[in-house]
């Protein structure tokens, strides 16, 4: 069994394998632009970001109901229990299903089916954060946010994902302190292709938790030094970040240097049916590409449960208590 880990930054909508996209396609009538799954695996090789985003807001078409939602949530959590996850807080991206004309309440209902009985089927705990869409206008994001209100007993937090260059987090400021005023947890994605500064402005004007990718605070060595000192979370996506070409090889993923220089690192599959792996995949990854030890897988499974939003009552850091002993006792024999 691989080591115990919690994963921090997992698109639900990026775990539709090509197998479950033919069969939602086939019960809901939707006709897909490939012959086959073999066919639509080979479209899986992507210039940048964007090539990414093109085809994967495109097979979104095929998630219309409640039941597809919750088959794809607990296809998700099978694979990540079998890969040494106990605790996912997974992301979901509301604006592009309310523009195809799937309601939120259709979306977070049938998430939520599959990550209540979560525990029980599967031995992971679960949280759910709904991402704002960078590359919509801020008032699509307070709109997104008023029609999650009544669904907010099932979320607890707020991200940003989407296309990063152009669109900074100070665009989102209000909507951000509005979610702040309702009880939601803050993270939002900076420092993927976009430049550091937006590490600093995701911080300091959206005053966030935990920062996605964060891979380019290395290019700012006082950014580097203040990430450290505050303890500030960093859920990168190795295999991702090959993927989309921000970086050539794994062997030069900047993960041992960042962690050499004290940064809360986390290891996480961001979205593991385009890019090549789960959270387990991605630990083996960068195992073997970045010859790190046993102490430093250690080190990054420990940071993903002292990372994770589970601390709103004594039983949660009972929760976390326990799943860091878990990791205390691995053995890697």
């Amino acid at each position: 069994m691989p080591i115990p880990k919690a994963e921090l930054h997992l698109h639900i909508e990026g775990t539709l394998e090509p197998e479950l996209a033919f069969a939602l396609a086939a019960r809901n009538g939707v006709d897909l632009p490939y012959a086959d799954t073999e066919e639509l695996r080979k479209a899986y090789d992507f210039d940048d970001l964007q090539s990414f985003l093109d085809l994967y807001y495109g097979l979104m078409a095929v998630l219309r109901t409640e039941a597809d939602f919750e088959e794809l949530a607990d296809a998700y959590l099978a694979r990540a229990a079998g890969q040494g996850v106990r605790h996912a807080e997974i992301f979901f991206d509301p604006q592009a299903h309310i523009a195809r004309g799937v309601p939120i309440g259709t979306v977070v209902e049938g998430l939520s089916r599959a990550l209540d009985r979560s525990e029980e089927r599967h031995g992971v705990s679960t949280r759910l954060i709904m991402c704002f869409l960078r590359d919509e206008s801020a008032e699509s994001a307070m709109e997104t946010l008023r029609a999650a209100r009544p669904h907010l007993d099932r979320i607890i937090g707020v991200g940003l994902d989407s296309a990063e260059v152009g669109h900074p987090p100070a665009k989102f400021k209000e909507v951000y302190e509005a979610a702040a005023a309702l009880g939601l947890r803050l993270v939002a994605h900076a420092g993927e292709e976009g430049p550091p500064s937006y590490i600093t402005e995701a911080l300091d004007v959206l005053r966030v938790e935990r920062v996605d990718h964060g891979l380019r605070c290395v290019e700012d060595p006082a950014l580097v030094e203040r990430l450290a000192a505050e303890r500030v979370p960093l859920t990168l996506c190795p295999l991702s970040n090959v993927r989309l070409r921000t970086i050539d090889v794994l062997a030069d993923h900047p993960l041992p240097r960042m962690l050499d220089a004290g940064l809360m690192c986390t290891v996480n599959s961001d979205d593991p049916a385009y890019f090549g792996g789960y959270a387990g995949d991605n630990f083996d990854a960068v195992r073997e590409a970045l010859g790190l030890d046993e102490e430093r897988l250690r080190t990054l499974a420990r940071n993903s449960f002292e990372a994770a939003f589970l601390d709103r009552d004594a039983g949660e850091e009972a929760l976390r208590a326990r799943y860091l002993a878990e990791v205390e006792a691995y053995s890697f024999d």
